[in-house]
C-alpha cells in the first residue's frame, strides 16, 4: 500500500533512512590506519540520510563528522592538527597535491605514514570552496588527490562532470591507492554496496507511479540524461 501523507515514516536510527530503504545490513565496518574525518557543511548535514558522507563515517571505524564552515578556531580540528606522531592531509585537487595515483609506493609510505588523518570537505562545490577559503588551518594543509578514472554511479544527483566522484567514492578510491602502497589492508570489495543499494531504491521510488517521488518518462534510460551540469552550474561535492 502507498504511503500517505497522514502516515508516519518509521526511521531506521542508525542509517536515518526509512524502514523501508534502510541500509544497515549492507554495511560493512572497516578498521583503518588512517583517520578519515568528514568535514560536513551544515546544509549537507540537513540531508544527511541521502548524503554519502554520513554512509562513508558509518562504514569507518577510524573516522568522524564534524559539522561547520569556518573550522580555523574549532578546537576539535585544532587539536587533530597538533597530535604528535600523526600526518594531516586534505583530500582536495590541486596542482601542488600529492597525487596517490602517480607515485610510486616507497614515496606514498614515507608521505604519508602509518599514523594519518585525511580530511574531507563534505557539501556542493561552492560550499566546499566556501570552507576553504574561510579555514586558515585547512589552508595550511599539504593537499592529496588521485587521478579518477571510474565514472560516478551516483545517477540521481546531478554532477559537474562525468568523472565527478561522491565522498563514499572518493573515500573508496584512495583506501585502494593506500592498500597498493601497503599503507591499508582493509578489505573494500563492499565497500560501495550501500552506496549502489540507495541508488537502487531511489530508481525503483522514481519509477513507481504510486510514489510521490514518480518520474513519469516513457523509457527509464532518460532518467540519465543531462546528469551533468554545466559548468557555470556546478552544485555537487567537489571530489
Amino acid at each position: 500500500m502507498p504511503l500517505t501523507i497522514n502516515q508516519p515514516r518509521i526511521k531506521c536510527y542508525k542509517c536515518m533512512r526509512s524502514l523501508s530503504t534502510c541500509i544497515c545490513k549492507y554495511i560493512s565496518s572497516l578498521q583503518t590506519k588512517t583517520r578519515f574525518i568528514i568535514l560536513m557543511h551544515p546544509k549537507e548535514y540537513k540531508k544527511e540520510k541521502k548524503g554519502t558522507g554520513f554512509m562513508t563515517h558509518l562504514q569507518l571505524e577510524n573516522s568522524e563528522i564534524i559539522v561547520g564552515v569556518d573550522f580555523t578556531n574549532h578546537k576539535r580540528i585544532n587539536e587533530i592538527l597538533t597530535e604528535e606522531n600523526s600526518t594531516s592531509f586534505l583530500l582536495y585537487p590541486g596542482k601542488d597535491s600529492f597525487n596517490l595515483s602517480t607515485r610510486k609506493s616507497a614515496e606514498i609510505q614515507t608521505v604519508i605514514g602509518n599514523n594519518a588523518n585525511i580530511f574531507i570537505l563534505d557539501g556542493t562545490w561552492p560550499c566546499a570552496r566556501k570552507m576553504l577559503k574561510l579555514s586558515k588551518n585547512l589552508q595550511a594543509l599539504k593537499r592529496v588527490s588521485f587521478d579518477n578514472k571510474i565514472i560516478s554511479k551516483f545517477i540521481i544527483k546531478q554532477q559537474p562532470d562525468p568523472l565527478c566522484l561522491s565522498t563514499i567514492e572518493s573515500v573508496y578510491t584512495v583506501l585502494n591507492l593506500l592498500k597498493k602502497a601497503e599503507l591499508e589492508k582493509c578489505d573494500t570489495k563492499d565497500f560501495l554496496i550501500p552506496f549502489e543499494k540507495m541508488i537502487a531504491y531511489q530508481l525503483e521510488y522514481t519509477l513507481d507511479p504510486t510514489h510521490k517521488n514518480y518520474c513519469a518518462t516513457e523509457n527509464s534510460t532518460e532518467i540519465s540524461k543531462n546528469l551533468y551540469k554545466k559548468p557555470t552550474e556546478r552544485r555537487v561535492i567537489f571530489e
